[in-house]
């Protein structure tokens, strides 16, 4: 009896044992899996990656002379990609053909397609385009520079480009050099040297040789680096430069000779749309004091009477300051007037007045209802100038959504207007030189530089109903 009292009991001893063993091991588990998913903290992979790569060794070294080879290699700390190579990519001098560039792993490889000129210092600009492959970090403006000579072209030059219609710098821009001097250089062959403009408009060559150039600014959208197309927007300065050590920056101001035209679109019409249609400028039964009505047609109108287009007052009398014409393209109708404010009007248009280029006419006369804003609908504005006298003739333009809603010539330190409609607005100067009230662009042919604008950084919020008044230093 006592033996197999001391048999079941061994055996309970056992099996507590095993089962000890194994609670604490799942227990361990749990100890382990179980705090790290609910630890709170900085997640596994540590900070965010915000360092570039960095570049261990180049093959040849960057700043080699009697370069004689056709290919260098980068080497990195890490992996990298190349990204927006095309965009990035400079040669200076020019190739006849780029070279390629490819990455693996952690190098970049440049191979050189184009036979190289004897003494000739090369620069090979890789922008932003090196960077990490995980976080994308750029490895920033890498030049890589060698020479098939003794020496190391070191001679700079630098300046500035803003568009002239604008005064704002444009990203897109690059600027040439060429050592042809010849005025059509620009439109049969490529620049010796190219620069690329920064967001503030400044651009800088370095390792120059000594000479003299052209200079030009081009917004390249074909790749060509070739001035072909009066709106591409483009820049030229007045005379050669002769590059040396103590060269001055040069300002060009660039434009587009020739406006890009609007798509066409093709207009397709049923055999049901036998009418002739318009659109008013009245807004919501409203006309603005300080504009015109206008009444905007699809198609071209012919046979145009204008005593048959009326301007009343709700009694039907006419209003005898009232104008009407037609505008050049014969698609608008213009009624010009001094509106009172706050006043009912009436507009009659006569079914016969115009006929379509197709000979359709309106189905029936219109009358077009409308009250005129009252006063307390705008803002007084007063604007106090400082340093007027550094334009010729300034003329102040309201920009919104970058276009010229309105223009004003400046005759003296203090503008102001009684009515102008609220809103935000970016303000202007453009010296005028002709006094056409307008900005003209530049012609390279008759070596006519543009007209150039002013930008103000300040920005213009006018209230309704407020005397608004602001202080502006040029």
């Amino acid at each position: 009896m006592q033996s197999n009292y001391v048999c079941f009991f061994s055996k309970m001893n056992i099996r507590n044992t095993i089962l000890f063993l194994v609670a604490m091991a799942f227990v361990y588990i749990l100890s382990v899996t179980g705090s790290s998913c609910a630890q709170i903290g900085m997640p596994l992979g540590g900070p965010k990656d915000t360092i570039p790569p960095v570049l261990l060794n180049s093959d040849p070294p960057n700043g080699t002379i009697h370069f004689k080879g056709n290919r260098i290699v980068l080497t990195f700390d890490e992996y990298i990609q190349l990204k927006s190579l095309q965009d990035y990519l400079l040669v200076a001098p020019t190739p006849k053909i780029m070279p390629n560039v490819d990455f693996k792993l952690k190098t970049v490889t440049i191979k050189l397609r184009d036979t190289l000129q004897p003494n000739t210092t090369y620069n090979i600009q890789l922008g932003n385009s090196i960077q990490d492959l995980n976080e994308s970090n750029p490895f920033r403006e890498f030049n890589y520079v060698f020479s098939t000579g003794d020496y190391i072209d070191s001679l700079q030059f630098r300046g500035n480009v803003i568009l002239a219609e604008t005064g704002k710098p444009d990203t897109t821009l690059l600027v040439f050099l060429y050592k042809n001097l010849d005025d059509s250089a620009v439109y049969k062959e490529k620049p010796v040297y190219i620069a690329r403009v920064n967001k503030k408009g400044d651009f800088q060559f370095q390792h120059l040789a000594a000479g003299t150039y052209n200079v030009f600014a081009l917004k390249d959208e074909s790749g060509q680096k070739k001035y072909n197309d009066p709106t591409q927007i483009f820049a030229f300065a007045d005379s050669a430069i002769k590059i040396s050590n103590d060269i001055t920056p040069i300002n060009l101001f660039a434009y587009a000779e020739a406006k890009t035209g609007p798509k066409s679109a093709s207009e397709k019409k049923t055999t049901s749309e036998k009418k002739l249609t318009y659109a008013t400028s009245i807004k919501k039964g409203t006309q603005d004091l300080l504009s015109p009505l206008t009444l905007e047609f699809s198609n071209a109108l012919k046979g145009f009477d204008s005593l048959k287009i009326k301007l009343t007052d709700t009694l039907f009398k006419p209003v005898a300051s009232a104008m009407v014409t037609i505008d050049t393209s014969h698609k608008e109708v213009i009624v010009n007037n001094k509106w009172e404010p706050a006043l009912d009007y009436r507009l009659l248009v006569e079914k016969d007045f115009a006929t379509d280029t197709s000979g359709i006419a309106l189905l029936k006369s219109d009358t077009v209802k409308f009250k005129t804003k009252s006063e307390n609908e705008y803002g007084s504005i007063k604007i106090n100038f400082k340093n007027l006298d550094k334009f010729q003739h300034p003329v102040l333009q309201f920009i919104v959504n970058n276009e010229v809603i309105s223009s004003f010539p400046i005759t003296s330190a203090t503008w102001s207007q009684r009515l102008f409609p609220p809103g935000d607005y970016d303000l202007r100067i453009l010296d005028d030189s002709n006094q056409n009230g307008i900005w003209d662009p530049g012609n390279y042919h008759l070596k006519k530089q543009p007209e150039k604008v002013y930008s103000i950084t300040q920005k213009l919020n006018l209230k309704a109903d407020w005397e608004n008044e602001r202080d502006i230093i040029l």
